[in-house]
This record gives C-alpha cells, structure tokens and sequence, in this order.
C-alpha cells in the first residue's frame, strides 16, 4: 500500500500545482479585463470559474494531507488500524480508500 500511497501522492500534487496554475490564469485574466461577468452572454462567469477552481484546489489539498497522513501511519506502524476501535482496517477497504483511518464498521456508525 506504501507504493500506492506514493503513487497517490505524486498524482495528487501533480493536480494542485495544475489547479494553482488555473487559479493563477483566472485571476490574471480577470484583473486585465475590464468586463461585467454578470452579465456575459458567453457562458459561466469568471466569479463561478474563480470558486470552481477554488474548490477543487481545496479538496485536492485535503486529499493530499490525508495521503501524507496516512504515510505516517505507514511509518510509526499505526496505517491499517481503526483510530476509533483500534481494530484492523479490511484490506478490501485499504485498496478501495488508501487512507482511509476507520474500518468499515466505524465509517458506517
């Protein structure tokens, strides 16, 4: 899972640096136009492209702190143990959520 989790994590960090480059373009264009977004007949508006991207940024962000968490439950040997009953994680549920910190009996109560 360890190879996994890294697999992830360079994913992830490859999303955050491609979304920072699209909040960064937004914002550039938008502070160079001049135009009223409210009332652009070409679509979605810079305002709803600004929180699109925003959001997407911050759950990118979350994800990857739940995969260096994880990888620090790989290295002090706690990765695979429910932090609420300190019973084993499934496999089946590792492989379907790598950082997933609660057994399925847990996550469902």
């Amino acid at each position: 899972m360890e190879e996994r989790l890294i697999a992830d994590r360079a994913g992830m960090l490859e999303l955050v640096a491609s979304l920072s480059a699209d909040w960064d373009g937004v914002v550039e264009a938008s502070a160079q136009a001049n135009v009223d977004d409210e009332h652009d007949p070409e679509g979605a508006t810079i305002a709803f492209e600004r929180a699109r991207i925003e959001a997407s940024l911050i759950r990118a962000r979350e994800r990857l702190a739940e995969i260096d968490d994880a990888l620090g439950r790989v290295g002090d040997g706690t990765y695979g143990v429910c932090e609420q009953c300190g019973g084993p994680i499934a496999v089946e549920r590792l492989e379907a959520r790598p950082a997933a910190r609660t057994c399925f009996a847990c996550a469902s109560a």
